[in-house]
């Protein structure tokens, strides 16, 4: 049944004899379209000769023909093995150990590749020592494949050869040396004994040389109270799968506490055993992530945690303090230290608080309880840096005494807290140079800008931990024009 419904627009509609319906049924558009627009002038088009057929046959013509333009793809032409090597499978992924030193973490790892290129890296479970990977060193990868690299080595932001590159800076550093003028080396942590060497050689010639190493994020403090109690510049190594009782002031041992990869220990003494695992008990004024998987968690503010160290030490090694603390926070670190005597060796205590007097009281609650999860004996050596050193560096930047700075692995322009003054005290320097993968705000700010490799493209030797040595190999040719700051140091 057909339907007898009338549909209209406007009420002027509703008259048949309007004049505006009757314009409306002429035309197709109730607007007028603009065809000069985007036709050209009007004149030459309706001089033209080319009809609306034909401009429909041409446009469809060049539809079609795009059409069938997408639908062919380019042809890649896969070129085989002529000689194909035994260890590669086309498919099959190949995987090679190495180790990560960037001057923040440090880790034995296995890269995975395929036809000769790295996808992804996992831990190496057979290291003997740091054979873990977090979410850093998991993702290092990317940056090899990072767009932002610096491709080549520059001079005032313009490419220049490496040839250029050491002649120009060598023949600076030999003038400014014949003059007496300081150099200065700024480097992250390398815990390489071939790096240490030829840094050591480099001074050797260059007699003005200083070596700074510098830590973005700092264990000055701890390396200071290590150093003058033990007389080796390095950190505590603790093994929480041999400690029954924890105790961690303001340290988050399952974070970046002094680099990180305790977790696995701890995780290991976390399993119960014969009906028994270890307790942790966490003092921290914000939430750390090993405060949160703590069985006893106190909150302390943090003017208050050098006050319950020394509290805790009178506790356990006996001795009077002058520190006072509320008496509900006592009665707790009383109990806390009656826990650690009770344990014994099997106790151990920890803190991040950047302070050498608090360090220092760290280690001797240690050495007094004898604990098997304090080992000073195999150090951890992949923080080196010296807070006092970089300090006095800036400063004779500033004052003007530095006439070359030479930095590998470090962005003191964004890092330090001083940021400003260190990076219009470089301005003092008749030369400084940076070596980086990137052009950073510390590399944007010097004359030279050497191009390094990433640690997949690099070779080395690192020693993580004292008399556990590590090898750098590489997994993939130099994807670009770089130089390791090691190669550079021979010239």
């Amino acid at each position: 049944m057909s339907s007898n419904k009338k549909y209209w627009k406007s009420v002027e509609e509703l008259n048949e004899n309007s004049s505006i319906v009757e314009t409306l049924r002429q035309n197709e558009f109730v607007e007028e379209i603009p065809v000069e627009d985007f036709l050209g002038d009007k004149e030459t088009l309706e001089s033209s000769s080319t009809t609306r057929r034909d401009f429909l046959k041409y446009i469809g013509f060049s539809t079609a023909a795009a059409s069938l333009a997408a639908c062919e793809g380019p042809v890649i032409k896969s070129i085989p093995y002529v000689v194909q090597p035994k260890e590669i499978i086309p498919g099959v992924a190949n995987y090679y150990a190495t180790t990560i030193a960037n001057g923040f973490d440090f880790a034995n790892v296995l890269v995975k590749t395929r036809e000769g290129r790295p996808i992804g890296i996992k831990s190496n479970k057979l290291a003997k020592s740091h054979g873990f990977g977090n979410a850093r060193v998991n993702a290092s990868v990317l940056g090899l494949y990072d767009s932002l690299r610096v491709k080549g080595p520059k001079k005032d932001g313009k490419n220049i050869s490496w040839d250029d590159f050491d002649s120009e800076v060598v023949a600076k550093l030999n003038e400014l040396a014949a003059s007496g003028k300081q150099i200065a080396l700024l480097t992250q942590t390398f815990a390489s004994p071939s790096t240490a060497r030829l840094i050591a050689e480099f001074k050797a010639k260059y007699t003005t040389a200083n070596h700074v190493v510098y830590d973005a994020i700092s264990e000055s403090a701890a390396l200071d109270a290590f150093q003058a109690k033990y007389g080796i510049r390095g950190l505590a190594n603790y093994d929480f799968a041999k400690a029954s009782t924890i105790v961690s002031v303001g340290a988050d041992i399952l974070g970046d506490w002094q680099g990180g990869g305790f977790d696995a220990g701890y995780a290991q003494g976390r399993i119960p055993h014969e009906g028994k695992m270890s307790r942790h008990i966490q003092i921290e004024s914000n939430m750390s992530l090993a405060g949160a998987n703590a069985d006893k968690r106190v909150t302390v503010k943090p003017s208050m945690q050098k006050a319950v160290l020394a509290k805790l030490y009178s506790y356990v090694v006996g001795g009077s303090v002058s520190v006072s603390l509320p008496e509900q926070l006592d009665a707790t670190v009383q109990a806390i230290a009656s826990e650690l005597k009770k344990a014994g060796s099997n106790g151990v205590i920890v803190t991040g608080i950047q302070d050498v007097n608090a360090q220092t009281v760290v280690l001797a609650i240690n050495e007094f309880l004898g604990s098997k999860a304090f080992n000073v004996s195999s150090p951890i050596l992949t923080r080196q840096g010296s807070d006092k050193a970089v300090t006095a560096l800036v400063n004779d930047l500033k004052a003007g005494k530095v006439g070359a700075i030479i930095m590998a692995g470090v962005n003191p322009a964004y890092t330090l807290p001083n940021a400003s003054e260190f990076t219009e005290a470089l301005k003092n320097t008749e030369l400084s140079v940076a070596f980086s993968m990137k052009e950073d705000e510390t590399a944007s700010a010097t004359q030279y800008i050497a191009a390094t490799p990433h640690y997949l493209e690099s070779w080395g030797d690192v020693e993580i931990v004292k008399g556990h040595y590590s090898l750098t190999q590489p997994a993939i040719r130099p994807l670009f024009n770089t130089k390791q700051f090691q190669e550079a140091l021979l010239k």
